[in-house]
């Protein structure tokens, strides 16, 4: 079979069509008003959004690093991914395509996620919650998953939603760090086409001998019909309360830096990070980024993200950014080879998608799985694509431009964390020409920087000045703390260029000879080879580009005479036939030419699968103790923790 490469020339940049170019949402003249006045830019995006009371300071950096934007604004966040839009004759328009996993379908329009947001809210008024509470969210992907968290946006209750596929250990830390009141879950969820229990792991996480302090109730949604553990008097079924609740509700107002959410980034050890994203500012970015980025068109489009809301672009571009833009889009419950590799693209081609934002991984996957099974697919309603998660490999952007995209949509690669709420760097689709594997350049209103470590910019164009990605000005959407702990927030965010009073992202990045920035993933992902800084991403994405390999994950291995040492874990696109030393070596080669003698790798491993989380994030960490010939640690959180033993005979 011929590569795409093959195929199609290879491009150094794809400008947009004249067509797409000539209908987007946002040109030039963005970057121009935000750089002209960036508070009046801010104050602009600010009005899309209905405000109960206007504000009248954009921003106060007076307590810097912790930011309020819109003072004196109050608003209120459901009303304005709700209310308005019926209220504006759109009632109608479809909310939300529902695709379950077993085949089940639901088809919300906008008035009817009205009602069901309305009697939640009314419900959680009737246990007795009130503004500033916690409510913990641990469900599947599910509509009333979504109705919680408007329903906690709408009467000020601040939600923490928990990722359904973590543990009831992971569960029970977050709700003791925010001391949630309330647990919203399902008695089950349903995984490659089997129902498996979630409230059983509420359960174990809040009962025991250790009671969680702080819960009073577990509200529970069926959605398996699994038996299901039950605790009278604290645990509370939908169907027999939500459902019988008033679907009349008024939305009341809060002040624009009224806590919206919690959002707990896992880190390797020690507490969890309670990430707090407040009001005003948050959904002003959200909205506004999703408008622009994805180009989107209200009542045209069929919108589909595939993330989870257990993370925070399920939070941005499932919840608030899109139903704050009156999108119609597809939330799908299941993962995506069940029953089959096609059910993505027949979801596309049913649902006539326009736009489709998933992440790299999920694409390398694709590759592997073969052009074929896209290609069996209508996929021309396909208009826009982006991307999400980590930097994607050049080789991977080109399949996903050609074979997904047919060659005529734009990419948007997305850069931004849970921290900063909301997409910081990234082409805009009508204006940029776009590099495979870079996300181009801040977004208009955001300001940014490449530095060393003495916080000097760093040059164009050299490969040695890989340097540190940091933010220099507030944005609306940034995080407003770490719940309970606001000496954490500025020792992690804050200290490293405190002097500066630059935010550190954590990531490092370079700039090419064209200003271009290339985001090179964690620092912490950045090796030292005998002095050299040497990106994880760039030995993978020349690994990628190989014929051979779909997907790879490069660690840095603890070696004496190098400091460190490449090690690559690569999976064979189908097809391929292992050929043993003689595919190691033309691998070894690729990175030789592609990057330099100095990026060769070590020691390659072909393994049948990587070692991935539930969130679909690889465990490097495990592939380093494979590598350096540890006892392996916490398997866990992998989805198949079967996989590590396969890694040891891959070498």
């Amino acid at each position: 079979m011929p590569t795409e490469a093959t195929e199609k020339p290879v491009l150094a940049a794809y400008p947009p069509s004249a067509e797409f170019a000539a209908q987007a949402n946002g040109g030039a003249e963005l970057y121009s008003e935000a750089d002209s006045d960036r508070d009046a830019f801010w104050a602009k995006q600010a009005a899309r959004l209905h405000w109960h009371e206007p504000f009248n300071q954009v921003l106060d950096w007076s307590e810097a690093p912790v930011a309020k934007w819109f003072v004196g604004g109050k608003l209120n966040v459901a009303y304005n991914c709700v209310d308005r839009h019926v209220e504006a004759g759109y009632g109608d328009q479809v909310a939300i395509h529902w695709v379950g996993e077993p085949g089940d379908t639901r088809t919300l329009t906008y008035s009817d996620l009205l009602s069901l947001v309305s009697k939640t809210a009314n419900y959680l008024s009737e246990l007795g919650l009130q503004a500033g509470d916690r409510v913990a969210i641990y469900m599947p992907m599910i509509p009333e998953a979504i109705a919680s968290m408007l329903a906690c946006a709408r009467l000020g209750l601040t939600h923490s939603v928990v990722f359904a596929g973590f543990s009831s250990s992971a569960l029970r830390s977050r709700i003791d760090d925010a001391e949630a009141k309330l647990v919203i879950t399902t008695d089950g969820q349903f995984r490659r086409g089997k129902p498996a229990p979630l409230k059983a792991a509420v359960d174990e996480a809040i009962g025991g001998d250790t009671p969680a302090p702080s819960v009073e109730h577990v509200l529970v949604v069926r959605r398996t019909g699994e038996d299901t553990p039950w605790q009278a008097g604290r645990d509370l079924w939908w169907h027999e309360t939500v459902e019988k609740a008033s679907s009349e509700h008024t939305a009341e107002a809060f002040d624009s830096e009224h806590p919206l959410f919690l959002l707990y980034t896992s880190g390797t050890t020690g507490k969890p990070k309670g990430i707090l994203h407040t009001s005003g500012g948050y959904l002003t970015q959200a909205s506004y980024t999703h408008h622009y980025v994805f180009d989107h068109k209200p009542g045209e489009d069929v919108y589909w993200c595939t993330a989870d809301i257990g993370w925070v672009t399920g939070h941005s571009y499932i919840v608030y950014g899109p139903l704050s833009n009156r999108t119609t889009q597809v939330v799908y419950e299941g993962t995506p080879n069940s029953p089959n590799e096609h059910r993505h693209f027949e979801i596309i081609e049913n649902h006539g998608v326009t736009i489709y934002y998933t992440a790299p991984t999920l694409i390398r996957t694709f590759m592997k799985w073969g052009r074929e099974i896209p290609d069996a697919h209508n996929l021309s309603s396909l208009r826009l694509l982006g991307t999400v998660g980590e930097p994607i490999n050049p080789e991977a952007w080109r399949w996903y431009h050609s074979v997904l995209g047919g060659g005529r949509c734009p990419i948007v690669d997305t850069w931004w964390q849970t921290e900063t709420g909301a997409i910081m760097i990234s082409p805009l689709p009508g204006v940029t020409e776009c590099k495979p594997g870079s996300a181009m350049a801040p977004l208009p209103g955001i300001s940014m920087q490449i530095v060393d470590d003495e916080a000097h910019p760093v040059a164009r164009g050299a490969t040695e000045a890989n340097g540190y990605l940091v933010i220099d000005q507030p944005w609306p959407a940034m995080l407003r703390g770490i719940w309970g702990d606001m000496q954490r927030f500025k020792d992690t965010y804050w200290s490293r260029f405190a002097e500066q009073g630059y935010y550190f992202a954590g990531d490092g990045a370079k700039f090419d000879e064209d200003g271009a920035v290339w985001v090179l993933g964690r620092v912490d992902d950045v090796m030292n080879i005998s002095g050299h800084r040497i990106s994880t991403a760039e030995v993978e994405s020349a690994l990628v580009g190989h014929d051979a390999v779909a997907e790879s994950a490069v660690i840095g291995a603890t070696d004496a005479t190098t400091g460190q040492a490449i090690v690559a874990f690569v999976i064979l696109r189908q097809g391929v036939v292992n050929t043993g030393d003689e595919l190691v070596a033309d691998l070894r080669a690729t990175v030789s030419r592609d990057i330099g003698p100095i990026a060769k790798p070590r020691d390659i491993y072909i393994v049948p699968e990587l070692p991935k989380t539930r969130s679909g994030k690889i465990m490097r960490r495990l592939l380093r103790d494979v590598a350096e010939g540890r006892q392996l640690g916490d398997t866990s959180t992998l989805v198949d923790p079967g996989v590590v033993e396969s890694l040891r005979g891959g070498k």
